[in-house]
């Protein structure tokens, strides 16, 4: 992997891709977008957002010229996204196609676009290796992959900080990191893992950071009282272990060879 520290120092909106105002949960994934989206300026890309709601990520981009997809199990999610790039004037740039991620790879063409945005979906799919394989396969050769997954250890300390301690063990002790039946996640990644299951599929990580490495740790009054000085933190924490490491997400920027 390469040195990712670089994509972290500039986080401000920028005309081309404005999007909402950046926050500890968007502003390090937006970097890492952004800096892809800068190695081929001025050209259409074709972008598939697996699980992409109500197109927090799907509108902005195409707000910046690209062609966007979204999956999603939610029809009124897809009613709302489809209302947002209405009202943003791109709804000729963005469609929406109701599935879920188990069953992405019979609803996208092989090889058929330039970046896949798959955020927070690993971590409820029954299996996530076929839908990683699905990634991948829908990729052109040298295109890119934001994996946004549930982190172990962040769970596994905030269970334990809000005195659950049986809860924490669950959730340490389990191979997939979940604390059981009535869990809402069915897995939870370290960065190893979650590097393993996209090597699996052909895809190399070029890149990881943690997301809210500290927002969901701190007080209420702390993290609205200094908005900049968290976000500023988190984006120095980010690409660091073990801070990283301790991150309530983990973002993985993956390729497939060209």
């Amino acid at each position: 992997m390469r040195n990712n520290s670089s994509r972290l120092d500039r986080v401000e909106q920028t005309p081309n891709l404005a999007g909402p105002p950046l926050t500890p949960r968007t502003a390090v994934v937006w970097s890492v977008l952004r800096a892809e989206l800068d190695r081929r300026p001025a050209t259409e890309l074709t972008v598939l957002d697996v699980g992409g709601g109500t197109g927090g990520f799907a509108v902005p981009l195409a707000r910046a010229g690209h062609r966007v997809t979204v999956v999603d199990a939610s029809p009124d999610a897809l009613a709302a996204l489809s209302r947002r790039a209405a009202e943003a004037g791109v709804a000729q740039r963005v469609r929406a196609v109701q599935g879920d991620g188990d069953a992405l790879a019979g609803l996208v063409e092989p090889a058929s676009v330039d970046l896949v945005l798959c955020h927070a979906v690993l971590e409820v799919v029954d299996d996530p290796a076929p839908v990683v394989a699905a990634l991948a396969g829908a990729l052109r050769p040298g295109g890119a992959a934001s994996v946004l997954v549930a982190g172990r250890a962040a769970a596994v300390l905030g269970r334990a900080m809000n005195g659950h301690l049986d809860v924490a063990a669950a959730l340490a002790a389990d191979p997939d990191g979940s604390a059981g039946p009535r869990d809402t996640l069915r897995r939870r990644f370290d960065a190893d893992g979650a590097t393993t299951l996209l090597a699996a599929a052909g895809l190399a990580v070029e890149e990881i950071h943690g997301v809210r490495v500290l927002a969901d740790l701190l007080p209420a009054a702390v993290a609205d009282g200094q908005p900049g000085a968290l976000l500023e933190l988190e984006r120095a924490l980010a690409a660091r272990p073990p801070w990283r490491d301790l991150a309530a997400q983990l973002h993985l920027f993956a390729r497939r060879p060209a």
